[in-house]
């Protein structure tokens, strides 16, 4: 049994987790997360299950591009980042949440 969740309900799931995970993502970076996932499901055409624990291991949300490459030495550029992994652009911002590799 699954639950369609819009970005209001993805947003009021998440507020529900502890300190701990809750605050992993900013807003804007919940809608972009929300948004990829989303498309992620209308290119499978699998639907996902909502584990927000899972999502917060295997994605994580940088300040900058700068900020990724002081915790991975082989990343010099955004085109070497794709290279390694998935990015989620957070519109509007210099904001990066890739999937962690």
């Amino acid at each position: 049994m699954k639950k369609t969740l819009t970005i209001y309900d993805f947003r009021e799931e998440v507020a529900k987790y502890s300190e701990n995970y809750k605050n992993q993502f900013s807003y804007e970076g919940l809608e972009a997360l929300f948004n990829y996932l989303e498309r992620c499901e209308e290119e499978t055409g699998e639907e996902m299950e909502f584990d927000f624990i899972a999502i917060c291991s295997d994605f994580k949300e940088y300040d900058n591009l700068e900020e990724i490459k002081q915790n991975y030495n082989n990343i010099e550029t955004i085109e070497d980042l794709r290279n390694e992994t998935q990015v989620i652009e957070i519109e509007g911002t210099d904001r990066l949440i890739i999937q962690v590799f």
